[in-house]
């Protein structure tokens, strides 16, 4: 597995977006992975979908407290690699610890679920089952007679087939 991500911020107002990209590789797609999500402590801005904060406003005002977190995903093992892109909050240092934080704790619920799925040992399991001595025993009359009946019957036609 490869998380890869870039946070990019043009000059101004306008928040910064986070892209990442979760790539798995064949062996552990092999392992028939779900898809992994966490819950990040990446705070997600109110009014998300605008892609700027002005001064005084939303996360940058006084006072101002996250209270929605992004959820960070891998795909699961029929997916192909996929790029998300969050919009993160505006801060005035560009400071975001807990983009790193939060990719760790991805990465790690991954590695949980490699190893859970790993330790799913593989098996071959064959089997053959016969009839009974003892329906044997019951139906044995019933062959023997009807064998028994068969080359009579074959035997007496063959004793015609002569006569004529």
């Amino acid at each position: 597995m490869q998380i890869e991500w870039k946070i990019t911020k043009k000059r101004g107002n306008l928040r910064p977006v986070l892209s990442y990209c979760v790539h798995l590789e064949d062996h552990e797609k092999a392992l028939a992975l779900p898809v992994v999500s966490i819950v990040s402590s990446i705070p997600k801005p109110e009014e998300d979908r605008q892609d700027y904060c002005y001064p005084g406003l939303l996360e940058r005002a006084s006072g101002y407290s996250p209270k929605v977190f992004h959820v960070l995903e891998a795909p699961s093992h029929k997916g192909h690699a996929w790029t998300r892109t969050l919009v993160l909050p505006w801060r005035e240092g560009n400071d975001y610890p807990e983009v790193d934080a939060s990719f760790e704790l991805l990465r790690h619920a991954m590695e949980e679920a490699l190893q859970g799925a790993y330790s799913s040992e593989p098996m071959e399991v064959t089997g053959c089952v016969r009839t009974s001595s003892g329906a044997k025993t019951k139906i044995a009359p019933g062959i023997l007679g009807e064998k028994f009946l068969r080359i009579a019957a074959k035997a007496a036609a063959q004793r015609e087939s002569t006569a004529s």
